[in-house]
Order: structure tokens, then C-alpha cells, then sequence
């Protein structure tokens, strides 16, 4: 059985606090990127975000969750190989799944269907 010398809290919060820093520079960069598009609608496609800026936040919120949910894991007795083996593909794929709904909610933004985020009609 595996014990170690000293559960990774000092992980834990690290991978927290990461992810929340990462988050609100997520949101700052998203609105202004929305916030730009709707004034020059025709100058780019905010559907199609490539950009650096904001893919390095959501990398930042990837990289935090990993190590926090890995910390976790760790902090209940499993091994930091089986912990993170765990936790970066559950990480990597709600990644994917995130980042492909966010495209196709920009795509639906971009569309003027404005209508598909109320959520007055459920």
C-alpha cells in the first residue's frame, strides 16, 4: 500500500488556484473578443478562433483542473502516476467537448440566432 509523507494540499490549492486565475482571464479575453466582433461584424469570423489569446487561458484552465483533480486523487491514496494517468485524459476530453461547443455557440452567435441562448423558454 501506498502512503506518502505528506497528502499534496499545497497541489491542490496550486491546481485551484490556477484554474480560477486561468478562468477569469478566459472570460476578460472572450468578452472582448465578442465585445470587438459585434462592432466590426464584417471585418473577421469570431466563429473560427484561432487566436493565441484565448487558447492559452483555456490551456491555463486545463493545466489547473488536471493538477487539482490529480491532487485529489492523491490526497485519498492513490499513486501520482495513477492519479494523473487518470485525470489528464478525463481532462483532455471535457477539454475537447468544451472547446467544440464553444465554436459551435460562436458559429450560432454569428448566425444573428440569438434566440437559441435564452433560456426564458425552458
Amino acid at each position: 500500500m501506498y502512503y506518502p509523507q505528506t497528502p499534496p494540499y499545497f497541489m491542490l490549492v496550486a491546481g485551484l488556484l490556477i484554474s480560477i486565475a486561468s478562468g477569469t482571464a478566459f472570460s476578460a479575453v472572450l468578452k472582448e473578443t465578442v465585445g470587438d466582433w459585434y462592432k466590426n461584424k464584417s471585418t473577421r469570423s469570431i466563429s473560427k478562433l484561432q487566436g493565441f489569446d484565448l487558447q492559452l487561458p483555456f490551456a491555463g484552465i486545463c493545466l489547473g483542473s488536471c493538477i487539482f483533480l490529480a491532487s485529489g486523487m492523491c490526497i485519498f491514496g492513490f499513486t501520482p502516476l495513477i492519479a494523473y494517468g487518470m485525470a489528464t485524459p478525463l481532462v483532455l476530453l471535457s477539454a475537447v467537448l468544451v472547446w467544440v461547443q464553444l465554436r459551435k455557440n460562436l458559429a450560432i452567435l454569428e448566425s444573428g440566432n440569438t434566440r437559441a441562448f435564452e433560456l426564458d423558454g425552458f
